[in-house]
């Protein structure tokens, strides 16, 4: 795999209208739901991204029909699996190259009652665990056993059944996937402290429509009343929430208006109140929401003046991949905030890059920074430096697109795994980005 790397002159003020992709976290659970039946799904939006497009070879090597009408656009069939191929090699080095992977198993073992699961890959930002995968899976009646050879998981169960469930963690994936097994066990399932992101929401309708009797979507308590046959749907998905977040941080820190184009405020949660925090104005516009230009970005106090602090938390919270974007934003706002990264413990190693660029942070610990904001009075420098991981990678990539002078960003390849032709469409608003 050869390393490109973007070359970056910063500075310049953009301008025009961006088309976000498609959701990157809720393709990767919808398309493992294509193997809940075996009649044709039809999907909309779907993004071309480096994840998402190794998901759907892994689901080729299962012997799902894929073809894609148009651009963005599939149609799967899932109806001649060849469950043979989960034991082969080239299953074995995709499925752990991606996260994603993990929520084979719930659909698998709904209708074939068996899976096999390597260790999967991903991000390097800090430990995730599958204990929550593994419980809820349990609890449904599914049997685990490891095999330290080869580090990975065979998967067995005889027969679903449903279970009440409280989850340790509200974990995306984890409800994904149980959710997806529960969706054809005998009887009734209910997941209590259930991730309720909108990825999920997004999921739950669409095994609705294929004939699943999902409760409580969109709240953290689902009961779910298991059916012998899933059914075809057609399913468009949202907008990437994250993508959004990150152009909203962009039109900030380059004083730029941009148009961000088919999105509503209402499927953002609390990311245009947390910009807010950071005097950044986001506003609905029709179908599409704009962040005006501004000179000065002042971040609020609280009433009795004490410093503002941001943290994540589990969705409604603010989502932590969109941390890093907000962190980068307040080196240039004027006033201090503490960002208190609590779900991830290294995902603030980046700042030291910002740190190189010229901006005023205290790393506190692996959780903790406090930003002093430069105000745009000292515009950020160019650099050389490499991109950790997909979010922290694009938060590099804004700033060095808001610095006097030119910035490398190597390993982009952990940025192209999330975000779609990001060099291509950064050019349209104006940006002088170049890969190399």
């Amino acid at each position: 795999m050869t390393m490109n790397s973007f070359k970056i002159n910063g500075g310049n003020k953009l301008s025009g209208e961006i088309i976000p992709q498609g959701a990157k976290n809720e393709a990767l659970q919808v398309l493992c739901a294509v193997l809940l039946t075996d009649e044709k799904i039809h999907m909309y939006n779907v993004p071309d991204i480096l994840d998402v497009n190794r998901l759907i070879e892994l689901l080729k090597g299962l012997g799902v029909k894929v073809s894609s009408p148009g651009p963005n656009q599939y149609t799967f069939q899932a109806d001649n699996i060849n469950m043979d191929y989960i034991r082969t090699q080239e299953y074995y080095e995709k499925a752990s190259s991606i996260r994603g992977s993990v929520m084979i198993l719930g659909p698998l073992l709904a209708r074939f009652g068996t899976g096999y699961l390597p260790q999967p890959g991903g991000d390097k930002i800090g430990r995730r665990r599958l204990d929550t995968h593994f419980i809820g899976l349990q609890k449904l009646g599914t049997t685990f056993t490891y095999n330290e050879e080869e580090k990975s998981y065979h998967v067995v169960a005889e027969n679903l059944k449903g279970s009440y469930m409280l989850l340790e963690e509200a974990s995306v994936t984890g409800t994904a996937n149980i959710i997806m097994a529960a969706v054809m066990a005998k009887g009734e399932t209910t997941i209590f402290n259930a991730a309720s992101e909108p990825y999920i929401v997004q999921l739950c309708k669409m095994l609705n429509r294929m004939g699943a009797h999902i409760g409580g979507i969109g709240s953290n308590l689902l009961t779910i009343e298991g059916v012998e046959k899933m059914h075809g749907t057609d399913h468009t998905l949202l907008a990437d929430m994250i993508e959004v977040g990150s152009f909203i941080g962009l039109a900030a820190m380059t004083q730029s208006e941009l148009t961000i184009k088919n999105v509503q405020l209402k499927d953002l949660g609390l990311i245009p109140g947390i910009f807010k925090k950071i005097g950044v104005d986001v506003l609905q516009n029709g179908n599409d929401l704009v962040v005006p230009a501004k000179e000065e970005y002042a971040i609020e106090t609280f009433i009795d003046g004490s410093i503002m602090n941001i943290a994540d938390a589990p969705w409604p919270g603010f989502t932590p991949d969109l941390i890093s974007i907000v962190l980068v934003v307040a080196t240039q706002s004027k006033g201090s905030v503490l960002i208190h990264q609590k779900m991830f413990e290294s995902r603030l190693f980046f700042v030291d890059k910002l740190i190189d660029m010229g901006a005023r942070i205290i790393l506190c610990d692996p959780h903790r920074a406090t930003v002093i904001g430069l105000n745009h009075e000292q515009p950020l420098k160019g650099i050389k430096m490499s991109s950790p991981d997909i979010r922290a990678g694009v938060a590099l990539l804004i700033a060095a697109l808001s610095a006097r002078g030119t910035s490398i960003i190597e390993n982009i390849n952990q940025i192209d795994r999330g975000y779609q032709n990001i060099d291509t469409r950064l050019r349209q608003l104006g940006a002088d980005i170049e890969r190399i």
